[in-house]
């Protein structure tokens, strides 16, 4: 059995950079961290690795020094990785996204099983993992909370629905995208992060996918972007005077006038 688990960059602050030209995130390394999301499909590839023997891959597709976060899922226990990195990939949107990771994927070869987070903290669009699994007409499963058994040929799975949550028995190959909470990430120790720090880790760009230029980056984005801008956040104070009972008079009436 194969896991691929594919694994985002998001920007590590609160301010968030947009580039005039293009409209798209300006990512960069200094404090790009690994999607939360992402950090519980690794842990459960990992623990499906304990349980069957699996054989795990860490997939990304980013700038060169997105090198760093791949060998962070390898000392939490992922085998090797591999990182898609060329200025062809840039200004992607969703589906050119899934589209290079579908072609990765199958260069990679008999894969069985992709994890991928439920979304990104940065675009929050949960897209990327649906279309992925269309492109490589793998069975999806959305918002999966854990509870991952292989018996023979399928995959026995629990996940979140609307007022409560389903178990499911998938044929493999599958798709799921791992909700918050699923599971409790592990920490490297220190064993893992020399370990990690040797592990197989490939750099591929579009010739080694043999990519159409015209099917990925932002010349395959079908998305257009008309406007983008930071919010300016704006803060006023205003001092309510007069004893406890005056104030909550004048509050209500702040209030109710905001409301109107």
């Amino acid at each position: 059995m194969k896991i691929v688990v594919c694994i985002k960059q998001v920007p590590g602050t609160n301010q968030v950079h947009l580039d005039p030209d293009t409209r798209t995130i300006i990512r960069e390394a200094r404090h790009a961290v690994i999607n939360p999301y992402d950090a519980f499909a690794i842990e459960l590839a990992v623990q499906l690795k304990e349980k069957t023997g699996a054989e795990t891959v860490a997939l990304s597709m980013g700038i060169p020094a997105t090198e760093k976060l791949l060998r962070d899922a390898l000392c939490r226990g992922i085998d090797q990785a591999v990182l898609l990195t060329d200025r062809a990939f840039a200004a992607a949107d969703t589906w050119a996204t899934a589209n290079t990771l579908a072609m990765a994927i199958r260069k990679i070869g008999a894969v069985n099983l992709v994890l991928c987070g439920k979304m990104a903290i940065d675009g929050d669009t949960a897209q990327t993992g649906p279309e992925l699994a269309e492109f490589l007409n793998f069975a999806p499963v959305t918002a999966v909370t854990g509870n991952l058994y292989v018996w023979n040929d399928r995959l026995i799975v629990r996940h979140n629905i609307d007022g409560g949550y389903r178990d499911l028995s998938i044929k493999l190959p599958a798709l799921l995208t791992v909700a918050k909470d699923s599971c409790v990430p592990r920490m490297p120790s220190i064993r893992s992060i020399r370990d990690g720090a040797v592990k197989p880790l490939w750099l591929w760009s579009s010739v080694d996918l043999g990519a159409d230029l015209e099917q990925i980056g932002k010349n395959g984005s079908p998305t257009r972007v008309i406007r983008t801008f930071t919010p300016e956040i704006t803060k006023t104070c205003q001092t309510i005077a007069g004893d406890l009972d005056e104030q909550v008079q004048a509050l209500r009436k702040l209030i109710g006038d905001s409301l109107t």
